[in-house]
């Protein structure tokens, strides 16, 4: 019998699954390194695997199942009744896969990464994560079973935010997605698109007012997030036709780009970024990633 991988080999393997884009055996060589724990957290980059591991199985399972209601909602307006029977069984197909998978990572959490947490960016990460697995649940369950998982959502958001409001800079990285996630909960999951709002729009607010002490380590992803923040108020001001102030005040800089009206250093770096921020949000909702 072969002796068991060590910790170092599965987080090798699960780097080398995921340059071959092998997600679920990833996801396989990630849940040993965290099943293995006693009371010692994973590290940064292992609980970067891990999400990365878990956000690619679940996301392509998500994208198949609202594809496939599309379709199921187009031939029941036909009248398709035979077409409609077969894609309801495939579609109790894919969520069966996506309960599977929600079901593994909830697990790994509450039994080992929620526990063996210490540090207040550790909690808030896997809280975050706890509430969008439950959310993810709720996309697609029905009476009871959707309104338990949103339940679950509410409170793992909270809980979240409760340590980061406490814990963490408003520029935090994770901080900010968690309130981009938690937001679009509110919008999509609850539809309660004022509270929405407000969440987004309060996070985006304190996070502008302290973008000058950013460090440049977490500079590109805190404003891609915000850029998310400011895209998702845009788009649900627009679908209900409220008028929300962001708070912001633009101008052109030399470079002839529309900024924030933020000191020189700030504003110059926001340009190095803006062009690519846009067209990576751009292409996120143009292809739902």
């Amino acid at each position: 019998m072969l002796p068991e991988s060590s910790r170092e080999e599965n987080v090798y393997m699960a780097k080398l699954a995921e340059q071959a884009e092998r997600y679920e055996e990833m996801v396989e060589f990630m849940e040993k390194v965290t099943k293995t724990l006693d009371v010692e957290e994973l590290t940064v980059e292992e609980r970067n695997l891990l999400s990365v591991a878990y956000k690619n199985v679940i996301g392509a399972r998500r994208a198949s199942w609202r594809i496939i209601s599309s379709i199921e909602q187009k031939e029941e307006s036909r009248g398709n009744e035979d077409h409609v029977a077969t894609i309801k069984e495939y579609r109790s197909k894919i969520e069966s896969e996506l309960s599977k998978i929600c079901d593994g990572i909830l697990n790994l959490l509450e039994l080992h990464l929620i526990p063996s947490a210490s540090s207040a960016e550790s909690k808030v990460f896997y809280l975050k994560m706890k509430g969008d697995y439950h959310r993810y649940l709720a996309e697609f369950k029905t009476g009871a079973e959707r309104k338990e998982a949103a339940e679950n959502t509410l409170l793992a958001y909270k809980s979240a935010q409760d340590i980061a409001s406490a814990e963490l800079a408003p520029t935090h990285p994770i901080k900010l997605g968690l309130a981009l996630n938690f937001s679009v909960f509110y919008y999509e999951i609850l539809n309660s698109p004022d509270r929405a709002c407000n969440l987004a729009k309060q996070a985006f607010d304190e996070a502008i007012a302290e973008l000058d002490t950013l460090g440049e380590e977490s500079y590109k992803d805190s404003t891609l997030i915000m850029q998310l923040l400011r895209d998702n108020l845009t788009l649900w001001t627009s679908d209900i036709t409220v008028s929300l102030s962001l708070s912001l005040s633009l101008s052109l800089c030399a470079c002839g780009s529309v900024c924030l009206s933020l000191s020189v250093h700030t504003c110059t770096k926001m340009c190095a970024y803006y062009i690519y921020i846009y067209m990576y949000v751009y292409k996120i909702y143009l292809c739902g990633i």
